[in-house]
This record gives structure tokens, sequence and C-alpha cells, in this order.
């Protein structure tokens, strides 16, 4: 079988870190990148050896590209993603999906008519401490979730992530959605579809963003679980861990990654916890596994892990939260 020829649309930090993990996998090849900015295009095109491009229409054109993966600006993603599906291509979008519902539905709906393929990128699916605390949560062994506690914080966006576009909901989703997508998903995996949501929040110390810094989002599942995330750019002390109580024992995960990541676990019935390092777990490079499946999908003709169903739900639930912290009041979600 031929390895699918890849481009890439948008070189910026996403897009290039997903072009050099393309590059480590059988099933595909990267043939063709495109960006704007001539300045982002053009050194990845040459470490890639690869044509690039400055106008998105003008690779989608090239017969040799087969599936593209879409790593612009969530504003920009629900206008790729229609033109790389009217192009026929298979397509890899980054998370979020897209900062709206709406956005989100029409992606759906242009792929559905088209005929290929759309995976989003939850990259923390394919995580080992992710991968670990699902694998146990649907094992049985530990019983039914209950509730599971996740946060996520840190002091705002610094460096290379410091972008106009990252400091307006409507080109960014917010952190609810630029950041806390992953977090959003990874909570729905473990526990089922989520039927309310109610949060509190506002914007404490970021006045350059039109959105909140910290929010508390409390969600309901129709398993009957609740779970809450805190979601924080305005702490010193950055973090990014959890817990999940099931009715036979209980999970923690500490960290995710850095010196104290792993996962512990113990039933009810035993006195000691059973504790495995990030270390010791197995699991390929995440951004490499979640590019290996959607090719597999795609050359397999099945359907990708993460589909736009997925992406959807976890901005229908960011969307619900801010709408929450508006009004003060709970969200029922359709």
């Amino acid at each position: 079988m031929e390895p699918l020829g890849v481009g890439l649309l948008s070189c910026g930090v996403m897009g290039t870190s997903l072009a050099r993990a393309l590059t480590h996998l059988e099933g595909a090849r990267m043939v063709a990148v495109c960006d704007v900015r001539e300045e982002a295009a053009a050194p990845l095109a040459e470490e890639l050896d690869v044509p690039y491009f400055l106008d998105a229409a003008d690779l989608l054109k090239r017969e040799e590209v087969q599936g593209v993966m879409v790593a612009s600006p969530p504003f920009l993603h629900r206008e790729m993603v229609e033109a790389a599906a009217a192009a026929g291509k298979h397509i890899f979008c980054e998370k979020p999906m897209a900062p709206t519902v709406a956005d989100c539905e029409a992606m759906i709906a242009a792929v559905e008519r088209a005929g290929v393929k759309l995976m989003i990128g939850q990259v923390c699916r394919f995580h080992p401490v992710h991968s670990k605390v699902k694998e146990l949560a649907v094992s049985g062994q530990l019983g039914q979730p209950t509730c599971m506690v996740v946060y996520r914080t840190g002091g705002g966006w610094g460096g290379k992530w410091r972008t106009h576009w990252r400091q307006s909901r409507a080109q960014s989703g917010g952190t609810l959605m630029e950041v806390n997508s992953h977090e959003l998903d990874f909570m729905r995996w473990v526990c089922g579809e989520v039927k309310q949501v109610y949060a509190q929040g506002g914007n404490y110390v970021s006045p350059y963003q039109d959105y909140p810094d910290i929010v508390l989002l409390m969600m309901t599942f129709q398993s009957g679980a609740v779970g809450l995330l805190h979601s924080s750019q305005a702490t010193c002390f950055g973090g990014y861990g959890g817990r999940l109580d099931l009715t036979e024992g209980s999970i923690e995960f500490p960290a995710v990654w850095g010196e104290n990541a792993g996962v512990r676990y113990r039933h009810k019935e035993e006195k000691e916890a059973t504790f495995l390092a990030l270390r010791d777990l197995p699991g390929e490079n995440p951004v490499q596994h979640e590019l290996r499946v959607w090719i597999e999908a795609v050359l397999q003709d099945t359907e990708p892990p993460v589909t736009g169903w997925d992406g959807r739900a976890a901005v229908e639930i960011a969307e619900a939260a801010y709408r929450s912290v508006e009004t003060g009041e709970p969200v029922v979600l359709r």
C-alpha cells in the first residue's frame, strides 16, 4: 500500500511539531507545506525537502496531497476544513476543533458530504498517563466512576504562545478550548457524556484577554458521576493532575509529566496502592501515535478514534461553561 501523501496547512509551533512527527511514520510522507507567512513556510519546507505554498488553495490542488493536517489558529479551522473536504482530502485537524459549536457542525457536514475522514487532535488520549487512567476506569476492577477532578493551571500566555489571536475568545476559544479541550475530552472519554454544566470564574489578572483566566467547571455526567475542572492562567504554581474515585477504588495522577508523573491506584479492599511511574508506562510519542491512527483510518477506511463529534462535544462543554460563568446559572446540554 502506497504511503499517504500529506500536506500541512499552517507552519506554526503545532504545525511544525505535526510535520516532524509524521516523518517518523511509515504509512505517510510529507509532500507539501503552506503558510501565509513565507518566513514560516520556507524554512520548514527546506527542512522537510518539500515545496511550500503561501495559499492553501494551491496546496489543495496538488494530486499528491491526499490528506492534510490543519494547524492554523482555531478561528480558521472551519474554512480550511471545508476547503480541504471540498478538494477530496482527508483531514487531521488540531484542537480545539473550532471556537463555536456552529462551526464544528459545519465542518462535520462538510466532511460527510465529501466522504472524507476527519480526526481531531485530542492528543491526550494517546498520552501514557491519560491512557492508563482510562484503561483502569473501564476495566471494571475498581468499579464505576463516581467523581473525577482535574486541574491544569499556569501563569498565562508567555513566550512563543503569546500571540494576538490567543487573547481573543472569538479567535482561540479562550483557555477552555485552546488549552482545556484536552481535559474536557479526557473527562468525557473516561466518564461518558455530559448532561449539565455549572461554572464560576472571571478575568482576574489578564486584562489583555477578553475571557476568564480562572474557571471552576462542574460537570454532571449522564452516568450520574460528577466532575470538576480547575482551569487557571492566574497562578504562580502551575500544575497538571487529578484523581478519579470509583465505586470500588480510586485512581490518582499527581502529575501528567515531570518528576512525579504517573498513576497511583488502589482497590478499597487493598491496604497498599500501586504506583506506575510515567517512565514505566508503555506508549509511543503521543503526537506520532495520534497521526499514526489517523493514517491507519484513512488507509484502512475505518472510523478515526477521535471524530468530529468528539471535537464538537468538547467545544459544546466549553461554550456552556462560558455561558454559565456569564449568567450564574447551570446549563443543560442538548
